[in-house]
């Protein structure tokens, strides 16, 4: 069982697995049920399911109809299922029926385990997910395997009927025990099962009798941060435990047999299974199915008591921060969603960089993150944003919180135990980045829990800005939110991994606006199935094509794309309005006539340029700006290529220097500027 955020997620296996993390940052690899997103989106619990049971575990249509009715019985407790599957090389967190019959009937579906992941995605292959895979999948998602050593270092729970008796159980115990993992049987005693018999012969540590116990266990095991998962074992039904002694001594028979064939590695479980049905006359299918069932009623209840803990709560430290106090008579209109970084920018002064030795250069610090810039450039450009995000109790986080009282920061949660966000990039004499490190753990912390803390400033706000740094579900939880209350929402990918998060589901079509560049454009279509090219083109004729084309896929439900293409400038993709792309805020969608304006870039020297990392979000600042202001379209840009320009010359992401006046076309009288070249798009 795992929580996703602070949602309750299971793993099933004839076991159930629980941990507490985001989807990782190769989230493009994987697919989110719509279902699934939504469950997510409210705060509700989701049951992910493994899916060798489907394509190993028993034959078909066995399989098939088990599956669906462990889906059944997880609803009927109140929770979401989530069965997980590779299917083509892709990652699915939550399959359609459709998907599930594949899975079922396929002859080729391989079985996969952590350590098959990368081989099965890089074929294109399909199979069913062990509990080790499913808890990767969950993560964004018992002899000495894979499950067993993702107990050990991943924060996760696993229900299950105990340990398979072809396995030494005494070992397993005893290696778990090193790994810190914590073992409790479910229900009044502390006997630990062996799947089809109630006792082992061994004992667990403690015992937990009903979901809140169990619950509060989990709870507590994150509360404490702790980097190793709990193993909740459930014995078999009592109606089912009959049946048991005959199930083992064929289980003893099956195994002989294994070895005399030398049936090794994991073709060993599923010879094993089917070996012993034939020798139980299908006594042991029946009970198999017993304990799937009964995992998943117990299992589901445990997520849904942890849900509701948490939901009626919040889990104190590190899981869920506490907001700070805000004004309740603000009159922000815009809130800013995102990451807060500490920066060391090192400037060398050659033409090249030698790596492996020093290098003559200057050494600054700055304070920035994507969230925070966007949220700086609004502030410095007379707007009031509410900025949402987390940092450590640490120097650091004294240090950019006092750099930062022009800004509303009162959405900024301080938590202890974690470090604040810190960014190093090292650039060339010229300006362009040769290498960047980020520790960006804390980003995970600015939860769905956290955010809807802020629902009051949500629901009144003319538009919400969300980075790329903050966690899927809590993208999938404003977008939900957004949609709900007719809320504008803009999107800034922060980079090409990040940039596919929207896309997982259908959160994207909440979006109105995004400022991706070309390689982040191009994640975005990938995600969404649309073909892009393999190599990015390097001319700006070539750019601007390629741009056009792979914003025509997503203005089918934004309102308007802004490309920034470096020195080529940017591209305004939307709806044509009188020669122009309208740029204010929509009411309602409509059909409407798609252009895209094309601005060329203002001229830079490589000697006036002290910083990259902040020209973008100065950009994107600066035209959210015009929008709030209801500046015309050929405003709102020229004021985000002025405050880009003016970021570029500074040694902040943000000038300092930055204004309204700073960034007024009409005040800038040494400025020239050239009419942008329109195109129509089919």
């Amino acid at each position: 069982m795992r929580i996703l955020k602070q949602l309750s997620a299971l793993v099933l296996r004839r076991e159930i697995t629980t941990c507490q993390r985001t989807m990782c940052k190769k989230d493009c690899l994987f697919r989110i049920h719509p279902s699934v997103s939504q469950a997510m989106a409210e705060n509700k619990p989701v049951v992910a399911l493994e899916s060798t049971i489907i394509t190993h575990g028993m034959p078909y249509p066995h399989n098939l109809r088990t599956a669906k009715e462990v889906e059944a019985i997880v609803r009927a407790q109140g929770a979401t299922p989530a069965t997980v599957g590779v299917i083509g090389g892709e990652v699915h967190v939550g399959l359609s029926s459709e998907e599930l019959d594949h899975l079922a009937q396929s002859k080729s579906s391989l079985k996969v385990s952590r350590r098959d992941l990368p081989y099965v995605i890089s074929k294109g292959l399909s199979g069913g997910t062990t509990v080790s895979a499913t808890m990767i999948a969950a993560h964004r998602g018992l002899d000495i395997s894979a499950d067993l050593t993702e107990l050990g270092r991943t924060p996760i729970a696993v229900v299950s009927a105990g340990v398979k008796s072809i396995l030494d159980i005494g070992r397993t115990l005893e290696f778990l025990e090193t790994q810190g993992v914590c073992v409790a049987t479910y229900g009044q005693s502390k006997n630990f099962p062996a799947f089809f018999s109630p006792q082992s012969g061994f004992r667990s540590a403690c015992h937990v009798s009903n979901p809140e116990e169990a619950a509060k266990l989990i709870a507590s095991s994150l509360s404490l941060g702790l980097q190793s998962g709990i193993l909740l074992a459930v014995p078999i039904p009592e109606e089912h435990a009959a049946s048991g002694q005959q199930i083992e001594d064929a289980i003893k028979v099956a195994v002989a047999e294994a070895r005399a064939e030398g049936v090794m590695g994991k073709d060993v479980t599923p010879f094993i299974l089917q070996k012993v049905s034939a020798l139980t006359q299908g006594k042991s299918l029946q009970a198999n199915i017993a304990l799937i069932h009964n995992n998943a009623k117990v299992g589901s209840q445990i997520a849904c008591a942890l849900s509701k803990q948490m939901n009626d709560r919040g889990l104190k430290s590190q899981t869920s921060p506490k907001a700070s106090k805000f004004p309740s008579n603000s009159d922000s209109n815009i809130v800013v969603i995102g990451g807060i970084n500490v920066d060391f920018i090192a400037k060398g002064k050659t033409k090249a960089l030698k790596f492996g030795q020093t290098n003559p250069g200057s050494v600054c610090q700055s304070f920035g993150g994507v969230g925070r810039n966007i949220a700086d450039s609004l502030s410095r450009l007379g707007q009031k944003p509410l900025f949402i995000s987390a940092t450590g109790a640490d120097s650091n986080s004294d240090a950019v919180l006092n750099y930062c009282k022009h800004m509303n920061a009162s959405g900024v949660a301080r938590l202890k135990e974690h470090s604040t966000a810190t960014y190093c990039a090292v650039i060339t004499e010229s300006g362009e980045l040769s290498l960047g490190l980020g520790d960006m753990d804390i980003h995970q912390q600015i939860t769905e829990h956290y955010v809807s803390q802020f629902k009051t400033q949500l629901s009144s706000a003319t538009l919400v800005c969300l980075d790329g740094n903050i966690p899927t579900s809590t993208i999938n939880y404003v977008c939900c939110f957004a949609e709900k209350h007719n809320i504008n929402v803009w999107y800034e990918p922060t980079d090409s991994e990040k940039a596919c998060k929207p896309f997982l589901s259908d959160a994207w079509k909440s979006l109105s606006y995004s400022s991706p560049n070309l390689a982040e454009l191009c994640t975005m279509n990938k995600t969404l199935g649309v073909k892009t090219p393999e190599v990015l083109p390097s001319t700006r004729d070539e750019m601007l094509s390629v741009a056009v084309a792979l914003s025509r896929p997503l203005l089918e439900h934004l309102h308007c794309l802004v490309v920034t293409l470096g020195a080529n400038g940017v591209l305004l993709c939307g709806e044509y309005d009188a020669g122009t792309v309208n740029l204010q805020p929509r009411k309602q969608k409509k059909k409407r006539q798609l252009c895209a304006l094309h601005y060329p870039a203002l001229a830079v020297t490589p000697e006036e340029i002290m910083n990259v990392s902040g020209a973008g979000d100065s950009l994107a600042g600066a035209l959210m700006a015009g929008i709030l202001l209801g500046k015309d379209t050929d405003s709102c840009v020229r004021m985000g290529l002025l405050a880009a320009r003016t970021s570029l010359a500074s040694p902040h992401p943000i000038a300092p220097m930055l204004t309204l006046d700073a960034v007024n076309p009409n005040e800038v009288h040494t400025q020239t500027w050239p009419k942008p070249s329109l195109v129509w798009i089919d």
